[in-house]
């Protein structure tokens, strides 16, 4: 096979992967979407639904992961659906710097700082607690 056959061969997209990221990233922003729809943040409040749903898909990015790489037979398709697609979708770190900076220009610089360290640790807490949690269970 020649240099541009294996460069062509590594670049071109697979339809299926493809799909599934688009299906998992349909169930993620359906879901997250709701979520922001049923709790509205009102300025100056601490924005839960947003929080919610990054450390929930934090854990569960946790969890998919470590079960996909670790327990479970390779599988493009269930990496690229419940990773990058349901997970993706679900959390949202653009609006996570969109609360910071309303908080941040309203002059609430305590509860950005509580906001972004809670929600930076959070998520690395859920990833860890998932992650054990799966390898505990494969050695019960």
């Amino acid at each position: 096979m020649s240099t541009l056959e294996k460069r062509r061969s590594r670049s071109s997209l697979d339809a299926q992967e493809l799909a599934a990221v688009f299906a998992g990233g349909c169930v993620g922003a359906l879901a997250r979407s709701a979520l922001a729809e049923d709790l509205p943040v009102h300025p100056g409040q601490w924005p839960w639904p947003t929080f919610a749903v990054n450390i929930v898909g934090a854990l569960l990015l946790g969890y998919f992961a470590t079960r996909l790489q670790e327990r479970l037979p390779p599988s493009r398709y269930g990496r690229s659906f419940l990773g990058s697609g349901l997970c993706g979708a679900l959390t949202t770190f653009s609006t996570m710097m969109v609360e910071l900076l309303r908080m941040l220009e309203q002059g609430r610089v305590g509860l950005a700082v509580a906001y972004g360290s809670a929600s930076v640790a959070g998520g690395l807490a859920a990833v860890l607690l998932a992650t054990k949690l799966v390898r505990r269970a494969r050695l019960a």
